[in-house]
């Protein structure tokens, strides 16, 4: 192999790049980016290595263009998971502690040590700075810090005092995910399942049995009017329970979940649901009704017994109707009180019966049910002797009444099944009491943000519909906890701020981080960073000198340029730290963009370290190298877009990097000068524009295909119409030089490695990007050489369809008057009405039946070809016959016949007038 050793190459580059990214302030300008920082709690694996390589791409080429950039690291390490982790190790877990040794092989010795839980920080934050260095991230690693270091919890207890006194952070009480295993609420990054679950406000309406009350809990109070009956399942055990004085019947789980909501619930006797079957209980609003077995009721769902609605849901429908096939229960009928366009009297039935559901078990039903629950919800209106206002009013009136005089009370339950906790606990809805929130609810603040949202450059756009989405639906936010590791609340310290509240504006702590190390934690006081944030007040325990050098600092980086993220971050982090940027810093310190990345799949599959898909990126690097794992990434799809790793594509890259490396070395000796070298250079400047312009639009991808495929396809032309037995002229080593840097943000460790071979000095990390050289651009020579590209194209064609053994091919040129009809189509706006513009053309009109011929040909050729290409050939035409007969002996080379080059006009074959332009007619005999 010419050369080309990966791992000693990276060895020496990540030598020589020790402390070549650390960016200080300086007289250019500057571009700032940041990356959300990894929780390490195990090891890193490709979909992160994406995470990290893209924004590394970015920085590089921001570098060239001669920017001062900073690309600063950090770790998260606040909230529960490494407890819960230390725990599970401590406790023998098999299943935590193989994870740990078989996946992520943390040796036997160290994993011994992982009983306490800052020992997995110290061990993985350490695996991921290695790993990020073998993956050649040009990170400012002096900034590094983590989210328990005591001047960090400084500059957090600074957030917080702020947030406080403008009112941002209110006491109350507010139902929480909460896991009763920990004791502590939850949030979605403590969760191994069930992170999208919301919770989602039930009314529980009470029916009357005997002496005691019945819960059915509903999203549709105001359906109470058309219940016809109660759902039980026989085969489940119900207790009789007080709950706040009351006797209640309902199922064990039920009782569960109201304790954990503010009620005083003690369980009493088991009763049977067979029991509860036929029996009949009433409401006032309802009368009475009897209570039915189904065995589709859910002890889990609500309070585990629902009242049945069959005119407007289908389900109720459903079972209703397949227990009166049966026979049983046929007295009884839906009762309609909405009437919705679209849907017959009874829109439960109505729907059921057009989409043709056989039963209750038809995978149908799900969706039929939110359909008509949407429609009755937008559209639908209570019937006039029940109020007669639209449903979605309705709703709340209902509720109100039923809480005011009939005993109703909310309930809370999670949207979907189930949410699991990191301990392996599962997590419940808790009413949590003098829990400190973040007000996210308050209009003002988030009109502030949606304002910034406008403002910002958001990539890719359509993400700007799901941020104000966000904006709109956030509640508030519960952002302490009792346990686990982080900030204390400054006014309230048996409270930790929790993991996502703490994350906020610490891209504004990067700024200053590698200084702060130096100043001990208690002489950060909150007046120490509104001095270096705001340029306020007269702080006492740092020198001014020291003050004013961090103020600069602050001032030289802020605002962040652009923030890249995951999309799953949008309805969290990335969202919140608007809201704190907008809360704390002036205008002009408000970020400018984010960039937000697709997911990553493993062989199709999505990546997930707790369910072990996932392949380790230190594994990746080591078995392919560094910018094989780079260029794989980066090419196989743009940032947002999801990309799939596959090990046997991914060797394909390597290859594809030896050839680089072989073409640029072989490339030093090439001397000389040939006819076609002039293309070459043109293309080149193509390319630069290209690659340019898409990394200036994110476009890592479509960058690559232009620095990497792009060149390699334009030698690959050039190779063949060099003369016989040449291997390229000095028009190369110019090309190797301009190869070299454009590739130097993706693959960097081969790229350093040929860079003092093309005769660069210094590191090509700071090299000057390639610029454009306008003087060596010909769009002449260009359009010739695709002219002949594509005619030697559609030879082999032919060459493919015919079965003989060729003896000469003929080429017939088209003449004058196809190319003015050509210009003449070209620059019609409308091209189905261009037949009269070209019978307007008196040279057109003489030809008559031929010219109208042409000018069907030519207008689906001009429909084919690509735009900028027509607008080419509008503008400098081409003297095809010159191209052609100047290449003769390049066309007989390739095809071993003589070839001759024709006037279509001139001459009599019958495929002669087939002729178009940029399009010679053929006949190969």
């Amino acid at each position: 192999m010419g050369g080309l050793d990966m791992q000693g190459n990276e060895r020496e580059c990540i030598a020589r790049w020790e402390h070549a990214f650390e960016a200080d302030p300086a007289e250019k300008e500057k571009y700032y980016l940041t990356v959300a920082y990894p929780y390490p709690s195990g090891a890193m694996h490709v979909g992160h290595g994406r995470t990290y390589i893209v924004p590394d791409v970015l920085a590089r080429y921001e570098r060239m263009r001669g920017k001062q950039v900073l690309f600063p690291m950090a770790f998260h390490v606040t909230g529960t998971p490494v407890i819960g982790i230390s725990k599970r190790i401590a406790n023998g877990d098999t299943q935590t502690i193989g994870l740990y040794r078989d996946l992520y092989r943390v040796p036997q010795d160290i994993l011994d040590r992982f009983i306490d839980p800052m020992e997995i920080v110290r061990y993985f934050s350490e695996e991921y700075r290695r790993v990020m260095q073998k993956c050649g991230l040009s990170i400012d690693w002096r900034r590094r810090f983590i989210t328990v270091d005591p001047q960090y919890s400084r500059f957090i207890e600074w957030q917080y005092k702020h947030l406080h006194e403008e009112e941002h952070v209110v006491k109350g009480a507010h139902p929480v995910k909460y896991c009763p295993q920990c004791e502590n609420p939850v949030g979605d990054h403590d969760l191994l399942e069930g992170d999208k679950a919301e919770i989602v406000k039930f009314t529980l309406v009470l029916f009357q049995w005997g002496d005691a009350r019945i819960p059915c809990a509903t999203l549709r109070p105001e359906t109470i009017y058309g219940v016809t009956n109660l759902w039980v399942n026989p085969a489940v055990t119900y207790v009789r329970a007080t709950v706040d004085g009351d006797e209640w019947v309902l199922s064990r789980e039920a009782a569960a979940k109201l304790a954990l909501q503010d009620h005083e619930v003690t369980v009493g006797e088991e009763i049977p649901g067979t029991v509860l079957v036929d029996q009949t209980v009433s409401h006032p609003l309802s009368g009475e009704v009897p209570v039915l077995p189904a065995t589709f009721v859910d002890p889990d769902m609500g309070a585990g017994i629902v009242m049945s609605v069959p005119a407007h849901a289908p389900f109720d429908y459903i079972a209703l109707r397949d227990l009166q096939q049966q026979g049983k229960y046929t007295g009884i009928q839906p009762v309609p009180l909405i009437s919705v366009e679209g849907y017959g009297e009874i829109p439960a039935k109505d729907a059921v019966e057009r989409a043709g559901i056989r039963d209750q078990n038809d995978p149908g039903m799900e969706a039929l049910t939110q359909e008509v629950y949407s429609a009755e919800f937008s559209r639908g209106k209570v019937f006039d002797n029940y109020g007669g206002k639209p449903v979605r009013e309705a709703r709340d009136d209902v509720a109100a009444l039923m809480m005011e005089r009939y005993g109703s009370i909310p309930m809370y339950e999670f949207d979907n099944r189930q949410v699991i906790c990191r301990c392996g606990g599962r997590v419940f809805v808790k009413i949590l009491h003098d829990q400190w929130f973040l007000e996210y609810s308050d209009p003002c603040w988030k009109e502030q943000v949606k304002t910034q949202l406008e403002r910002m450059a958001l990539v890719p756009p359509e993400v700007r519909t799901e941020f104000v989405r966000t904006v709109d639906w956030l509640k508030d936010w519960a952002c302490t906890r009792r346990v686990g590791l982080g900030t204390k609340l400054p006014w309230d310290p048996t409270w930790i701020i929790e993991p996502l509240s703490d994350s906020t504006i610490y891209m504004a702590y990067y700024t200053i981080a590698h200084h702060l190390k130096a100043i001990p934690p208690e002489d950060l006081t909150p007046e120490v960073f509104e001095y270096i944030f705001f340029g306020e007040g007269n702080p006492e325990t740092v020198d001014r000198e020291t003050l004013d050098r961090l103020r600069n600092e602050f001032l030289y980086w802020y605002p962040y340029d652009y923030r890249f993220s995951a999309k799953d971050l949008i309805s969290n982090h990335l969202t919140f730290q608007l809201f704190h940027h907008r809360a704390i810093f002036p205008q002009e310190l408000q970020p400018q963009g984010m960039v937000v990345f697709g997911m990553g799949l493993l062989n199709g599959a999505k990546m997930s370290s707790s369910k072990g898909n996932v392949f380790l990126l230190e594994d990746a690097v080591e078995e392919f190298g560094a910018d094989t794992v780079r260029m794989f990434l980066v090419g196989s799809a743009e940032p947002w877009q999801d990309f799939d790793w596959r090990n046997e594509l991914v060797s394909s890259t390597r290859k594809q990097i030896e050839r680089f490396w072989n073409t640029v070395t072989e490339a030093k000796e090439a001397t000389g000068a040939y006819d076609i070298d002039a293309w070459l250079a043109s293309r080149l400047q193509k390319r630069i524009e290209s690659a340019t312009m898409a990394l200036d639009l994110f476009q890592t991808r479509q960058a690559l295909q232009e620095a990497f495929f792009g060149v390699e396809a334009d030698l690959k032309w050039y190779r063949r119409r060099l003369p016989e037995g040449a291997t390229g002229g000095a028009v190369m080593q110019d090309l190797c030089r301009t190869w070299v840097r454009l590739l130097a943000p993706f693959i960097p460790f081969t790229c350093e490695a040929l860079w003092s071979d093309v005769g660069g000095k210094g590191m090509v990390s700071f090299a000057p990007w390639p610029e454009v050289d306008e003087s060596r651009v010909s769009p002449a020579i260009e359009l010739a050489e695709e002219l002949l590209a594509r005619t030697v194209e559609d030879i082999e064609s032919i060459r493919r369809l015919i079965p003989m053994e060729p003896t000469s091919i003929s080429l017939f040129v088209a003449p004058a008057w196809k190319h003015e009809a050509f210009r003449i189509i070209a620059a019609s706006a409308d091209k189905t009405r261009v037949m009269r513009e070209i019978m307007q053309n008196e040279e057109m009109r003489r030809r008559g039946r031929e010219a109208t011929d042409a000018a069907k040909q030519i207008t689906k050729l001009v429909l084919k070809l690509p735009p900028e290409l027509v607008k080419q050939l509008t503008a400098s035409p081409l003297d095809e016959q010159a191209v052609l007969e100047g290449a003769r002996a390049f066309l007989e080379h390739e095809f071993g016949v003589p070839v001759k080059v024709l006037d279509a006009e001139a001459s009599s074959h019958p495929k002669a007038s087939g002729a178009l332009p940029f399009k010679p007619a053929i006949v190969i005999e």
